[in-house]
């Protein structure tokens, strides 16, 4: 069963706030960021603003997954973490 734009959303945002929370994550985690991203910005009506946001989750999902550490990765982006989550909020 496809997930719906809301459900896809909330996942986005609980990946996000894990690798806030645990400042650690997976290869497979990011792989799937960059699937929910791609299929959310194939929908037409996703506000502009949102549209930025995705974009630069999916170049932090693609850096993390070439990164040679991925838990620096994601700790050298813990400030965009929270922001980019309650940018979403924002407009989702």
């Amino acid at each position: 069963m496809p997930l719906n734009q809301y459900d896809q959303v909330g996942l986005l945002k609980d990946i996000l706030n894990n690798h806030q929370m645990d400042c650690c994550g997976s290869v497979a985690e990011l792989k799937q960021l960059e699937r929910l991203i791609k299929s959310l910005l194939a929908n037409t009506n996703i506000d502009q603003n949102v549209k930025s946001v995705l974009e630069e989750i999916y170049y932090y999902s693609q850096h993390g997954i070439n990164s040679n550490n991925l838990d620096q990765h994601i700790e050298s982006h813990q400030g965009n973490l929270s922001q980019w989550v309650s940018e979403i909020d924002q407009f989702s």
